[in-house]
């Protein structure tokens, strides 16, 4: 996608300094800043304070992770070390532990000379791969705003409401939710996006600031907003992403999706998830007890990062003080509430047999 008229992908790899570069996330929507990734100590401190976030993105970061480590010390021990270190980064997030597995398991059969750019070719490929599924979600999730659209009057949009950030900045590109909204508008179908706040990082504010950035019609409310504009007819579907979802389809993505699933029951509102098949955690059935829940700092609760009068950016504190904050980084929406996954391969039931159906190499 675009920033100020210039194609970025969330991270890449500059051949001249052959090292990685990335969206300092920290700092939107208020500042674009890129930072480059020198130290395996860079690529921890990056997905732990969420300079990268978004499961896909962090999945394609620990591969060049495992890229550095391999050149630094290729050895079984070495890479050994890089893979524990990286996993124990976030804990909810299956795809990090999907592309370190991955990575090391290609990697340790080779001979220890050959491995540096094995690895960093494996990391290029897992970058475009993750590319590649996002568009191809995107196809599939345009049909189901085409098919909204076509009940629709001339120029009245198909209103969609999402939560928390799952665009291109939390993937490598084109993002798994808003990949079909950015098709859709590519195709002339007139959108309108509404852009949940999701407390406590405001990564809805990323979203907006995504979607204005290629013209996208939205608006920012407040998580609690979702239900009212639900029951007052101001949604014909929903579309999130996922963190990590089990084999029986229950959902695992920033927490306050499982309200706005309760929501749009209630009221009839599809509620579909775009699925890249990397979050699938095939291990894991029950999502309510098998998935750990990360549990950040509650100064994400307690304080608020915006911009400040004079132009800078800062920390306000909107909580008594003394008053501790809470902070399940996640909920899990049980299969019951999703009306279909939307994957690379196509559109399923949130159920065993639906995904058995696209995957069945799988199962």
């Amino acid at each position: 996608m675009k920033v100020n008229g210039t194609h970025y992908r969330s991270l890449w790899w500059d051949t001249t300094a052959e090292a990685l570069q990335i969206i300092d996330q920290r700092w939107l929507p208020h500042d674009f800043r890129v930072q480059q990734l020198d130290t395996l100590a860079d690529f921890d401190a990056a997905i732990v304070e969420m300079r990268v976030r978004g499961a896909p993105l962090i999945g394609a970061t620990a591969a060049y992770g495992m890229a550095l480590a391999a050149r630094l010390d290729p050895t079984d021990d070495g890479l050994n070390a890089a893979w524990a270190q990286l996993n124990a980064t976030r804990p909810t997030a299956i795809n990090l532990r999907w592309a370190l597995d991955r990575c090391r398991a290609a990697l340790l059969p080779l001979p220890v000379d050959a491995r540096a750019s094995a690895a960093l070719a494996l990391a290029h490929e897992i970058a475009d791969e993750d590319v590649e599924i996002n568009r191809r979600i995107g196809e599939y999730g345009l049909q189901l705003i085409r098919d909204v659209a076509a009940k629709k009057s001339d120029g009245e949009p198909v209103r969609i409401l999402t939560h928390c950030n799952a665009g291109w900045i939390a993937t490598v590109d084109w993002g798994t939710a808003t990949s079909p909204m950015y098709h859709a508008h590519d195709a002339g179908i007139p959108i309108h996006v509404w852009v949940g706040e999701t407390r406590p990082r405001n990564q809805g504010a990323l979203t907006a600031w995504e979607l204005g950035g290629h013209g996208i019609s939205h608006t920012y409310v407040t998580d609690n907003a979702g239900g009212h504009l639900m029951q007052h007819g101001e949604v014909d579907l929903v579309i999130i992403g996922t963190d990590r979802t089990t084999r029986q389809g229950d959902v695992c993505n920033k927490i306050g999706t499982y309200l706005k699933a309760l929501a749009a029951k209630d009221n009839g509102v599809p509620f579909y998830v775009a699925l890249p098949s990397p979050t699938i955690d095939w291990t894991v059935t029950d999502g309510v007890s098998e998935i750990p829940i990360e549990e950040r700092n509650p100064r994400e609760v307690t304080h608020v990062q915006g911009a400040l009068d004079d132009g800078g950016i800062g920390l306000a504190q909107v909580t008594p003080q003394g008053t501790p904050g809470g902070n399940p980084a996640f909920d899990v929406t049980p299969n019951r509430l999703v009306t279909g996954l939307i994957t690379e391969r196509g559109i399923c039931d949130a159920s065993s047999n639906g995904l058995a159906t696209l995957f069945p190499e799988m199962v």
